[in-house]
């Protein structure tokens, strides 16, 4: 950690740059060899008052014209058809060890158990999973309304 040499006559500039309104980076770009923080902790140390900034009922509120809520068509997803995970021809299903990028890589089961597979059918033309189970991983991103979000902060 670097320390600061604070001089007398430092100080001085500080506390005459501070009341004249100036940001922490400008006094320190102005004295030189100090960085925003040790400016803001000098004035802290030093007990100087913060500036007083205009109160909200002072600034003039600009009126922005209210625009109704935009409404958007909901268009429902089509219905997700899953079907049963594919035997491959010794009877079991594909595992890590079996499975291709030829099949359709949608987890089944707990990865910690041993009855643990893969769907396995034909995936879709660019993905990694079938046309079903793409539809499933990649639904549209849903939108929250102005009264959904106020519950969620609380």
């Amino acid at each position: 950690m670097t320390q600061v040499n604070w001089s007398e006559d430092r100080v001085e500039q500080l506390k005459t740059l501070w009341t004249e309104g100036l940001s922490a980076s400008q006094i320190a770009r102005a004295l030189g060899g100090v960085t925003r923080n040790a400016v803001i902790g000098k004035v802290h140390r030093l007990g100087l008052a913060g500036r007083a900034s205009p109160s909200r009922s002072e600034r003039p509120r600009v009126a922005m014209p209210h625009k109704p809520p935009a409404v958007r068509a909901h268009t429902p997803a089509a219905p997700v058809v899953e079907e049963d995970p594919l035997l491959l021809d010794d009877g079991n299903f594909a595992t890590v060890l079996t499975i291709s990028d030829r099949m359709c890589r949608w987890p089944i089961g707990d990865p910690a158990g041993s009855e643990f597979h893969f769907c396995g059918r034909s995936p879709k033309s660019g993905s990694p999973y079938c046309e079903a189970h793409a539809r499933k991983a990649y639904q549209p991103q849903q939108t929250r309304s102005h009264k959904d979000k106020g519950r969620m902060a609380g």
